[in-house]
């Protein structure tokens, strides 16, 4: 017992520790200096433990004060402390993140229309805008090698707005060391815009380490990259997207990690700047696996309790990155091929690099103490060229990489089957070359959580196809409603020889326990959501995290929504669908699917007396 005791408290101790900065080891804690008096016991086991714990307090307390603490090279603080004094003093339109106060007029279709995001904001906001340090704590004490790698910072860009692509150059500059800063390179995609040519080549004049490459054709995001990566000069690539905001001291941690291993590519945590205000946070759930489900769509998932660290602010490994903003060295780069030349314009290039990075002898980390934000565009501004498909960048990577678990893509995208992929005999051989291991160690060593969330093979769902109410005879129809749209009652299409009309009329009760449009093999991105007990049902982007998209179908036909504790009702005079206080005896309340399977139905039902 005496030992599970000092296991036990070994390892509390432990965590508290890598927790505490220099300051509160010497003035607080006194509880902890109190139990470890009591392992200052006779016995073989205290005195084991007690130099144990002695051996990690010194330890800690050298790694703050010895710049060559661990494995011997010199270590150093590299905040630049007068600049983030100067930060913090800052006022005005969007400082410190905060969302700009918008009017009316500053809400019109016209200031989206050129890039996706309301310009007249950005216009509004110092090109010098100070940020929130939204990073876990322990990143304000955390020492990086004293001597880094310079890196050449890509920014490609098309048809950029003025001031959102130099508020990114603004935020590299200001927030980086000089020293690590070899250049940075902004690859124009052949824009179009006057502000994008002269007036652009005039203003980063003043930047003696700021050069422009101009493509001569429209080449795309990936080719665009490839071009400025060749130009490079550094000894690390970095790539950023050109609506960008690196946050403080966001370099050094992603330098450190590559000056460890130069095998390693990193990425940088990506805040969220919204489209609209210009406000400045986390994504939801922060730091999160990169992940993709088996229509490779980007997902992110929790990281698992194996992986995760007892400093939170500790780099975690990620089989997958979210594309545009990451870290590595400029020849590891070039020995796993840069990105497939064949990949076109955008789409399925952040999956060639993850796979081939972690196949090929590489690995991959999120930094959570590197931090920058991104401009999530509300909708794409420009045009993709004719003839160019993102499908067929999927069925390149998936017939290059993804050996036998290309299948199971084909089956929920049937049409990816048949569909050219263009000549991949040049990336096999780049894969045989580097001696590549196969798809399936990746899922079984690096993404093998992934399965948990994204099952390759579809557990049955619960129940599918029509949803007829009972006491109206209408059917649930989504009208090809947009997100955030409510679900309406329509006259029932099955047997009309209207085929559902591109499933408009056929949903699944999944294995994730969420209702989405689509039969069981093809089911939407989009579930049913309901917000309270009086709320209309909307079609809402899945998360898979339950809450408000978790349902019960009922034995008597309800369809129970546990956080608002209220079912599923309608109205047939408005044919609108709303939640209501259950009723099971209401008709306006009963269900029925066309097609249940009882076993998974009682799985989901089992101890819940429903």
């Amino acid at each position: 017992m005496k030992i599970i005791f000092f296991f036990f408290f070994f390892n509390c101790c432990h965590r508290v520790i890598c927790q505490l900065t220099a300051e509160s080891l010497s003035v607080g804690c006194p509880q902890f200096w109190w139990f470890l008096s009591l392992s200052r016991g006779p016995d073989k086991y205290s005195r084991f433990w007690y130099s144990l714990i002695n051996f990690q307090v010194a330890s800690y307390v050298r790694q703050k004060k010895d710049p060559y603490f661990g494995d011997g090279q010199r270590k150093k603080d590299w905040h630049n402390k007068e600049a983030i004094r100067r930060d913090s003093e800052r006022v005005g339109n969007g400082e410190q993140g905060k969302p700009y106060p918008m009017t009316d007029a500053e809400r019109v279709d016209q200031a989206y229309r050129e890039n996706g995001f309301n310009i007249f904001v950005s216009d509004k906001i110092s090109l010098n805008r100070s940020l929130p340090d939204i990073r876990h704590p322990n990143c304000k004490n955390k020492l990086y090698l004293e001597k880094l790698p310079n890196t050449s910072v890509i920014i490609p860009f098309h048809n950029e707005g003025w001031s959102s692509l130099l508020r990114t150059v603004h935020s590299v500059l200001n927030r980086s060391p000089p020293e690590l800063i070899a250049e940075i390179v902004l690859v124009d995609d052949f824009s179009d815009r006057e502000h994008l040519k002269k007036r652009l080549e005039d203003y980063m004049a003043q930047f003696p380490n700021v050069r422009i490459l101009r493509t001569k054709k429209r080449e795309g995001l990936i080719r665009t990259r490839m071009l400025g990566a060749s130009m490079a000069i550094g000894d690390v690539i970095t790539f950023l997207d050109s609506h960008c905001e690196a946050n403080v001291n966001w370099l050094p941690p992603l330098l450190d990690r590559i000056a460890r291993n130069r095998k390693t590519i990193v990425c940088p945590m990506i805040d969220v700047i919204d489209h609209d205000h210009f406000g400045y946070e986390t994504q939801a759930g922060d730091a999160m696996r990169g992940a993709f489900d088996w229509e490779m769509y980007y997902k992110r998932i929790p990281i698992p309790p194996e992986l995760q660290k007892l400093d939170p602010s500790d780099p975690f490994e990620s089989p997958v990155m979210a594309g545009g903003l990451f870290a590595v060295d400029r020849k590891w780069f070039w020995e796993l091929g840069g990105y497939d030349a064949g990949l076109e314009i955008w789409g399925g290039e952040q999956y060639e690099i993850s796979f081939k990075v972690w196949m090929c002898g590489g690995r991959m980390e999120d930094i959570p103490c590197s931090r920058v934000g991104h401009i999530y565009r509300k909708y794409v501004p420009y045009k993709v060229p004719t003839g160019v498909s993102l499908a067929r960048n999927l069925k390149r990577v998936a017939e290059v990489w993804m050996d036998e678990y290309a299948e199971y893509i084909y089956q929920r995208r049937p049409e990816y089957r048949h569909l050219s992929a263009g000549d991949v005999t040049a990336q096999k051989e780049l894969r045989n070359n580097l001696n590549c291991k196969s798809f399936k160690w990746f899922m079984s060593e690096v993404a093998w959580d992934l399965p948990k969330f994204y099952p390759p093979v579809e557990p049955p769902a619960a129940a599918w196809g029509e949803i007829r109410n009972v006491g109206t005879g209408l059917c649930v129809d989504t009208k090809h409603g947009a997100l955030g749209s409510p679900l309406r009652l329509e006259s029932c299409v099955k047997d009309r020889g209207e085929a559902a009309w591109n499933n408009v009329q056929v949903f699944t009760f999944s294995w994730r326990e969420d209702i989405r449009p689509g039969d069981p093999q093809h089911t939407k991105k989009f579930c049913f959501d309901a917000i309270s007990h009086s709320s209309p049902v909307t079609l809402y982007d899945c998360h898979g995290m339950k809450g408000n998209q978790l349902w019960r179908y009922r034995r008597d036909k309800t369809l129970y929504h546990p956080v608002s504790s209220s079912c599923m009702d309608c109205s047939e005079s408005d044919r609108k669908i709303f939640m209501n206080s259950c009723n099971p005896s209401s008709p306006t309340q009963q269900w029925i699917f066309e097609h249940t399977n009882s076993t998974v139905l009682e799985k989901f039902n089992r101890n819940l007396d429903l």
